[in-house]
């Protein structure tokens, strides 16, 4: 990265002048912190006293013995406080917000993981909270919303554009406008302007740290392959950061393939054909746009994806073909949670699913002295009415029994 926030080709700070010099003292304060050993092992002790880190590296005997391919090893960080990685990020905002001295934090949020962590950090932090949400995603996610509530947070329905997370994004950054004296703006992804890309990351590289170490020590050698769903990509960066390195490591991002993505109804950026390099919300990235640069409404059965950009740090790692790319569908998606939970009584998000099922796809590939990772972002409870209706669909049954069996073979 250069000092300018790109990565590459991708990045920047596209911001109103208004907030030029709230970014200003947000960079100095970043910049502070990172060269700060203290503050980093205030962050680690916080972690390890409030949100039960490291999370395991738990081996999937059943499904490594299912596909009869390399060993399956699953990072559990829907064990991390608040069920997912989100808490990595929102706890290091909020050790910087106290240094900044602010009292208020807003944020966005899709899938509700980051809203309510950030509505934990506010509370423990004594900040006050105010958190954006879709409409749409409002609805889908009622038991996210209602802990954000019971916290103590405002949820602020969005009811502009298609009422999910980029209009949520729009939101925050209108309120920012208006309050940054006091307020910060907890970026809930590696996405947006500089230096929230970097800043998310660094946070999140706690995820990959961790994995790197327990992998050696459990399985004796690095894995072949790392699996990440990717919406704006918190928390594939999180895991990857701790194998980029080591280029023998096949790094893959899975995205949102929604209902295929030859129907448009989809999340896929870089997995796709549909997106092209644009600049919004801040940042340069690959969009899912039209040839007039306005922004395609997205699919995904899973809040947290469905969302029209990508991390400037994915593009760069795309481009330099260091990450590669899938797309997993909502049926795919909802036939590899079935499977996860009857083999191993684990319930990943339906975020977190979307890597299961390109793992899956090529675990048989591997052989039984290798392993892969799988990255489980978050667990499944919040989406339990979503799972619900999908398993009492009578075409999405006969789908997942279908996918059951080929998985099998």
């Amino acid at each position: 990265m250069n000092k300018k926030g790109y990565f590459g080709n991708w990045g920047g700070a596209y911001i109103p002048e208004v907030l030029y010099e709230t970014f200003k003292q947000l960079n100095q304060a970043f910049e502070q912190v990172k060269g700060d050993p203290a503050f980093w092992q205030e962050y680690i002790d916080l972690m390890a006293t409030y949100s039960c880190r490291p999370t395991p590296l738990t081996h999937a005997e059943n499904l490594s013995r299912h596909f009869g391919g390399g060993q399956i090893y699953i990072k559990r960080e829907d064990l991390n406080h608040t069920g997912a990685h989100k808490a990595n990020n929102v706890m290091g905002q909020g050790l910087l917000v106290k240094r900044m001295g602010k009292k208020r934090v807003i944020a966005e949020t899709g899938a509700g993981q980051h809203g309510v962590a950030t509505a934990t950090m506010a509370a423990k932090f004594g900040f006050e909270c105010t958190i954006y949400m879709g409409e749409e995603d409002v609805i889908r996610q009622r038991p996210n919303v209602f802990w954000m509530e019971k916290m103590g947070a405002t949820v602020v329905p969005v009811t502009s554009g298609a009422r999910t997370l980029k209009d949520a994004i729009n939101e925050a950054f209108r309120d920012w406008v208006s309050s940054m004296d006091d307020t910060h703006y907890v970026m809930g992804t590696v996405c947006g302007p500089h230096p929230f890309p970097e800043m998310v990351a660094w946070f999140q590289s706690i995820i990959g740290i961790e994995a790197r170490k327990q992998i050696l020590n459990q399985f004796g050698k690095l894995p072949e392959r790392v699996y990440a769903c990717v919406g704006g990509g918190s928390n594939a960066m999180g895991i990857f950061q701790g194998f980029l390195a080591d280029k023998a490591v096949d790094l893959i991002g899975v995205e949102a393939g929604g209902k295929g993505i030859d129907t448009g109804q989809h999340a896929a950026r870089l997995a796709s054909k549909d997106a092209s390099v644009g600049v919004a919300q801040g940042y340069k990235t690959m969009f899912l746009q039209n040839d007039d640069g306005q922004m395609l409404d997205t699919h995904s059965v899973a809040a947290g994806l469905d969302y029209i950009g990508v991390s400037p740090i994915l593009s760069d790692l795309w481009e330099k073909k260091r990450v590669r790319f899938a797309a997993a569908t909502d049926a795919e998606v909802m036939a590899a949670l079935d499977l996860t939970m009857k083999k191993e009584g684990i319930i990943p998000a339906l975020e977190s699913t979307h890597a299961f099922v390109h793992a899956f796809k090529e675990a048989p590939e591997l052989k039984p002295d290798q392993a892969l990772i799988i990255n489980q972002s978050g667990r499944g409870d919040k989406d339990i009415f979503t799972i619900a209706h999908a398993f009492d669909d009578p075409s999405w049954k006969a789908f997942i029994r279908g996918k059951g069996e080929e998985y099998a073979t």
